[in-house]
């Protein structure tokens, strides 16, 4: 019974920690950014028109350099991607994107960190990367 209530109180601290991070300016400035990016008429024309040329990339990496419109597609996709990625509203939502990815990183390795410097924590980062996690190649496998 005592292995219960332990459980359900670190799963109430889990969400207490979660609410806090929802409550964060990082947290608040991925909102944001989000918002922005989605309701900006000029962002989503560039960003459904990468998605759309995106399919035809896809059809013609299957075939490579014999498709009849390999070169054209290339070209496209690499300029359609640019102009996508270089939108302020595309590249602030980005940076937002990492930055809370970035805090969500520091508190996974920090609660692995407290439990044992052997766990793997799956951050994806290699600035967080112990050498033996997830995404470092390490004995996981995954990376």
């Amino acid at each position: 019974m005592l292995a219960t209530l332990e459980r359900v109180q670190l799963l109430e601290y889990a969400e207490d920690l979660a609410k806090m991070v929802l409550e964060s300016d990082v947290a608040e400035q991925y909102q944001v950014c989000l918002y922005k990016m989605q309701k900006n008429p000029e962002t989503q024309k560039k960003i459904q028109r990468f998605v759309r040329l995106k399919d035809l990339y896809e059809e013609v990496q299957r075939f490579g350099k014999y498709h009849p419109d390999y070169k054209r597609v290339m070209i496209q996709i690499r300029e359609y991607k640019r102009e996508m990625d270089l939108d302020p509203h595309v590249a602030a939502f980005k940076l937002a994107e990492n930055d809370l990815q970035s805090l969500l990183d520091q508190i996974s390795k920090a609660i692995g960190g407290a439990v044992s410097s052997h766990i793997k924590v799956p951050t994806g980062n290699p600035f967080f990367d112990s050498g033996h996690g997830c995404g470092s190649g390490g004995s996981c496998g995954c990376g």
